[in-house]
């Protein structure tokens, strides 16, 4: 049997043989395009080819790619795990040809595509030619899209006509999205089914069914069509091949399966999760089934990303991480009846597994490990809280209705089967109807937020050429080439496109540049650039009134010159951290703009008071030294032999631009701008260093002006302490002096009014009146603040027994109010202080408060009311 890194190698060979460039897999996270999170698809890496934004370097390609679909298109996640062929991360293999490029070899087709497809699976792979069947597309009336008979006709010249299908518009018309490129592809679907199944059913009638033995495993798509906003085709200027073959599920059709989860893909880490869980895996539909497959599944979709520089958080593909790494932890807790961390302990199988292919993940195994253990015991420490939150609710015997239902899906991370699950045991019953009610607003909201509605490119220069030559000048004459319209929560902006521009696009963690495009007379702010897909793309809130005209692009430069002031700092930083913490030390993240840097890293502890100074003074010499920045173009193994540091997750090209400051201390791969000379940077200054999560460190600082305007901010404060303190010899030693001073006061004062609330109590204590049986003693006093409240009520404790005491006090006019019931009291009339504070409590004083049974506190506006307090709670009894 063919083992899955021989099937992969194959694929590779195969197209390498074909004349096809073989490339590394993109980074799984998308930098630089605002339609997606995550890579889904194999083409992702090439859309500027096949946008025309940029031309390709090479005519043939083909690479396995790391891609991750759970959200937005193509959402995958519920179904991973309950069936045997949906995956979250998953490697797609696949073949391309830029109908634009030029040079050796030449672009092709449809005729190559579709005879190569062919060749590799019957010839090489040897998949039985009776088992496949093959989709074209049959055309749409709607849409005035003919039939693809080219394609047809090219798949007689192999298939027997009997196998050819054709498909509508939703199986073989592929789409990027709502606008852009699109064109009819043809599908090569598999009949994976026993001889007698065959016998009863032909495969032909299972295509595109849904049946999960007959599949399909290679999409062949022809891009030659555009879509546009309004919904119309126009045809693009070059035809593009693009296949794609999912790799799970072409090795369980090699290996013979009847589940992806059941080639060696998957065994190796089922059986780990066998040995840490003591349970088998049984293969069968059974929760316990699923969660092993769920877990198999998922510890890839949180692995690769974070090794990608993607952290698990509330916001964007960090949630989408921890929201997978959540699912995963809630199947081992419910099913495996597993309740510590386990997804942490399969990081090492996955990194030796994957080590040839995606070596990024076995050279931060231990770091991406880490990261891992603390979200589970985290997530681990929530679920809990909401077990006692479920507790509480079947201690009251209520119903469960669909506002708590979601509570505990959203808040704990409860999935609603579990919570139904643990009602229906206690015989109470949930509202589903609600729950899904709650689930469907908070979806509206959340796409409400995210929508933003972009309209068409208006073009008015087709040059693709859009030079940037802002590393060189910050100022240059230049042409709009397009522009559109966004809108975002009513917002109107517009993104202009120039031929030639000095602003550098938000990148690398440096902000994007601002400044102006000055059209004759009328200046138009540039209030942003970022970068789409290669193009660069200049935010103003306005157009011209004559966009044609000439155009002088002039960036904001003294914001520019102290941004790259901090960028070059974050390079000598980044030095000294891997000198003085160790060569683990990796970026993990940074932003640099004109006002400081941050800067995020791999480390495992905080950082000491003299390992900060240590950097700190490594910088400084540095700066000192005035160190010419050297910045090259150079092939990227050549840059990387002469040792310069690529961050994991960036993705570069096959000529890299290396930045050096002094080759035997800092050579790093940067698009990012930089100072001349490291001493231009004047100063550096760390002002903060935290942890951000489990093995990283954050560090915050000032370079140039902006270290300057800190070290003399912290100077004028020095002096005004001083001034305050009559401007002593010995600062220091004078603050000493003073807090020493305060300390003694402060026991003074504590111990007098101890005494005070010891005289205060023995009065009060006297004023007790029996009431049903309970001594009931309220008052309004006067303390200096709520801790004395509570003490007093404490010690009145030891004079008054079967005691309900009610004690208020005017606090620098807020009120507070402290009440205590003896445990005896408890018991036997069923007061709870706490239920008493918020009840009857809280409203009156409008404020808020709680605590235990025995003693609860409030704090609120409205000191008027304390008298009314008393007597409200006196009525209790």
């Amino acid at each position: 049997m063919m083992q899955s890194a021989e099937i992969r190698q194959h694929f590779l060979d195969f197209f390498k043989s074909k004349g096809h460039q073989i490339v590394p897999s993109a980074p799984i996270v998308i930098k630089n395009d605002p339609t997606l999170l995550f890579t889904n698809a194999g083409m992702n890496q090439f859309k500027e080819y096949f946008l025309g934004n940029k031309p390709a370097p090479y005519s043939r390609v083909a690479d396995t790619q790391k891609c991750l679909r759970v959200s937005g298109k193509h959402n995958d996640l519920e179904e991973v795990g309950v069936d045997t062929y949906h995956h979250t991360m998953f490697e797609m293999l696949g073949n391309w040809s830029f109908g634009k490029a030029t040079g050796e070899p030449k672009p092709y087709f449809k005729k190559e595509a579709i005879a190569w497809s062919w060749e590799l699976l019957t010839d090489i792979y040897k998949i039985p030619v009776e088992d496949l069947y093959v989709t074209v597309f049959e055309g749409d009336v709607s849409e005035d899209l003919p039939r693809d008979d080219e394609s047809l006709n090219f798949w007689k010249e192999h298939v027997p006509e009997g196998r050819i299908i054709f498909g509508n518009k939703k199986d073989n018309f592929w789409e990027m999205g709502d606008t852009g490129p699109c064109g009819p592809c043809t599908e090569i679907h598999v009949d994976c089914r026993g001889e007698e199944e065959k016998k009863l059913v032909p495969g032909k009638d299972l295509v595109n069914n849904d049946h999960p033995q007959v599949i399909e495993i290679w999409n062949v798509v022809f891009i030659q069509y555009n879509r546009k906003k309004d919904g119309s085709l126009e045809l693009l200027p070059a035809k593009h091949v693009d296949t794609g073959m999912g790799f799970e599920r072409l090795v369980r059709v090699l290996q013979n399966k009847k589940s992806n989860y059941d080639t060696d893909i998957f065994t190796g880490t089922i059986a780990e999760i066998e040995k840490i869980s003591g349970k088998k895996y049984d293969y069968s539909g059974t929760k316990e089934a699923v969660a092993f497959r769920v877990i198999a599944d998922h510890i890839r979709a949180i692995a690769f990303p974070i090794t990608d520089g993607q952290l698990p958080s509330n916001t964007g593909a960090g949630y989408v991480i921890r929201r997978i790494l959540r699912r995963a932890v809630r199947y081992y807790f419910s099913y495996l009846d597993v309740r510590e961390p386990l997804l942490y302990k399969l990081v090492p199988a996955i990194a030796a597994q994957f080590r040839n292919v995606f070596p990024e993940l076995d050279k931060q195994k231990d770091f991406v490990a880490k990261v891992i253990h603390e979200e589970e015991n985290n997530f681990l420490r929530t679920l809990d809280s909401g077990l006692k939150r479920l507790d509480a609710l079947i201690a009251d015997k209520k119903n469960i209705d669909g506002k708590t239902a979601f509570e505990l899906y959203d808040t704990y991370g409860f999935p609603i089967d579990l919570t139904n699950l643990i009602a229906s045991e206690n015989k109470l019953a949930i509202d589903l109807v609600g729950f899904e009610k709650e689930m469907q607003q908070q979806k509206n909201r959340s796409r409400a937020a995210a929508v933003v509605d972009t309209e068409d490119w208006i073009v008015l220069n087709e040059d693709t050429r859009k030079n940037f030559v802002g590393y060189e000048i910050l100022k240059s004459n230049s042409k709009v080439s397009k522009y559109r319209k966004t809108k975002s929560k009513g917002k109107e902006t517009f993104q202009v496109v120039l031929d030639t521009t000095p602003f550098y696009a938000e990148s690398g963690g440096q902000v994007g540049d601002t400044g102006v495009l000055a059209f004759g007379e009328e200046e138009i702010p540039v209030i942003n650039t970022k970068k789409e897909n290669e193009l660069i793309l200049h935010f103003t809130e306005k157009l011209p009134a004559n966009i044609d005209s000439e155009v002088v692009a002039k960036v904001d430069a003294d914001r520019r010159k102290k941004t790259a002031v901090h960028h070059s700092a974050t390079h000598l930083m980044h030095a000294a951290l891997r000198k003085v913490l160790g060569t683990h030390v990796q970026q993990k993240g940074s932003l640099v703009n004109e006002e400081y840097l941050r800067f995020d890293f791999s480390h495992f502890a905080k950082m000491t008071k003299e390992e900060i100074e240590k950097v700190e003074s490594i910088v400084n010499e540095k700066i000192r030294a005035n160190i010419p920045v050297v910045i090259k173009q150079m092939p990227k193994e050549e840059a990387i032999k002469t040792g310069a540091m690529a961050l994991f997750g960036e993705k570069y090209g096959d000529v890299v631009r290396v930045v050096i400051m002094d080759p035997e201390y800092s050579i790093e791969l940067c698009g990012g701008t930089h100072v001349a000379n490291t001493g231009e940077l004047g100063i550096f200054k760390i002002i903060n260093e935290t942890a951000i999560g489990a093995g990283l460190r954050r560090i915050e600082a000032f370079g140039g002006i902006a270290a300057e305007d800190f070290i003399n901010k912290k100077l004028e404060e020095l002096g005004a302490v001083k001034e305050q303190l009559k401007n002593p010899k010995d600062t220091l030693k004078a603050l000493e002096s003073l807090l020493s001073e305060k300390e003694k006061l402060n026991k003074e004062v504590n111990y007098l009014e101890s005494q005070i609330l010891h005289t205060v109590n023995e009065q009060i204590s006297k004023n007790a009146v029996l009431i049903n049986g309970v001594n009931f003693v309220g008052e309004i006093v006067s303390v200096s603040n709520a801790d004395a409240l509570k003490k007093l009520a404490s010690l009145l404790k030891d004079n008054v027994k079967n005691f309900v005491t009610v004690l208020a006090a005017d606090i620098d006019g807020k009120a507070n109010v402290v009440i205590a019931i003896d445990e005896d009291i408890v018991a036997s009339k069923k007061l709870d202080a706490a239920k008493i504070i918020k009840e009857h409590v809280a409203p009156l004083i409008k404020g808020g408060g709680g605590g235990q049974k025995t003693l609860a506190s409030a704090g609120g506006q409205d000191a008027s009311k304390l008298g009314e307090v008393i007597e409200q709670v006196k009525s209790l009894l």
